[in-house]
């Protein structure tokens, strides 16, 4: 059982990490009727209501990964964390690229950069607390996706 401290820390986690995807609903929200809409996509993009709730759930794993993390080794200060900081940075900054400055060819260069900082997320998460690089699977998973997408949007148009 978490103590209050520990349970602090993931409240505050959580908090940081769905204020990232906050922070990028900014560029995405008044794009998604307006310029994304009248993108060619290709046909296995899937529907604008599928991404929040997908990207919720995303947010809090990481959020729990890094707090498992934390839990271990007792410290934000660290390499395993700092990566987990610019994978963070990272995926605020494509939705302003991809979205803000309605530019596909950005967001995939970004993207790329994203992928590479969650697998080395993943390995350095996973040498401190197997789990942690476990639960961050999934967003691996979402973003490979993504990139896909991405790469076809900019394709297509």
């Amino acid at each position: 059982m978490p103590t209050s401290k520990q349970f602090l820390v993931l409240l505050i986690l959580v908090v940081v990490c769905l204020g990232i995807g906050f922070a990028g609903s900014f560029a995405t929200s008044p794009n998604i009727d307006g310029w994304y809409k009248d993108l060619v996509k290709p046909p296995f993009n899937p529907p604008n209501t599928v991404f929040g709730p997908v990207w919720t759930f995303l947010y809090i794993t990481m959020a729990v990964a890094a707090w498992l993390v934390w839990r271990k080794t007792g410290t934000f200060i660290s390499t395993p964390m700092a990566v987990f900081i610019l994978q963070l940075i990272l995926n605020l900054a494509w939705s302003f690229l991809f979205f803000g400055a309605q530019n596909p060819l950005a967001g995939l260069i970004d993207i790329v950069f994203l992928w590479v900082s969650i697998v080395i997320t993943i390995v350095l998460f996973w040498k401190v607390i197997p789990a942690a690089g476990v639960i961050l699977i999934p967003y691996l998973l979402w973003v490979s996706f993504a990139t896909v997408l991405n790469f076809s949007i900019w394709r297509l148009n």
